[in-house]
């Protein structure tokens, strides 16, 4: 018997993001789940071996590789349209949760306990808070990419989305804005040159 589980997940590189503003560089579902993946451990790995608290970096990297596939099914809902109305967002929530349950079923039975977890985590997992903390920083990666490259178009989002990490109040997500999101600004001479500083 045939299952179309990693055939469907592999479609993610064909939805795109930013559908409602000019892009320089278009992203799809696939890069982004990949940064947010590489920012979810990096969070977590700051938080154990930063500021000594539980985390599990391996974790929070597996529920973020999945956190977006359910757009496979759904395409990417822009955010003002997601978040415009309380009723929106419920029925879109349910929508996810029906994607979700259409990719487990393309799994084996054996398989379905372990992606399960991925697919559809519990809201109490700890990991959940580092992955959307990773997926507001790599949305805001975005927009200084956007920016550095003279694409104002992504100046609102880019503040919006400073705001959101703020409130986040996340001494993880503080460690890694202070420490590594500078050098998103940088060119790659410049990054070269800091790298033979150090």
């Amino acid at each position: 018997m045939h299952f179309s589980f990693f055939a469907f997940i592999s479609r993610m590189k064909n939805i795109f993001r930013w559908s409602l503003m000019r892009n320089n560089a278009v992203e799809n579902v696939q890069e982004h789940s990949h940064m947010v993946a590489v920012i979810a451990h990096a969070l977590a790995v700051i938080r154990r071996d930063v500021f000594k608290l539980d985390a599990d970096p391996g974790a929070a990297a597996e529920i973020a590789l999945f956190h977006d596939s359910s757009e496979i099914f759904t395409g990417d809902l822009p955010t003002p349209i997601k978040y415009f109305d309380p009723d929106i967002m419920k029925a879109y929530k349910r929508v996810e949760s029906i994607a979700s349950h259409r990719l487990l079923a393309a799994l084996p039975q054996q398989m379905r306990p372990a992606y399960e977890t991925l697919l559809s985590p519990d809201s109490d997992n700890p990991d959940i808070l580092l992955v959307k903390a990773a997926d507001t920083l790599a949305a805001y990666i975005k927009c200084l990419e956007e920016l550095k490259a003279g694409n104002h178009e992504f100046q609102l989002a880019a503040d919006q989305t400073l705001k959101k990490l703020a409130a986040m109040e996340m001494p993880e997500v503080e460690y890694f804005m202070e420490h590594f999101i500078p050098s998103f600004k940088l060119t790659l001479d410049e990054l070269d040159f800091l790298n033979d500083k150090c």
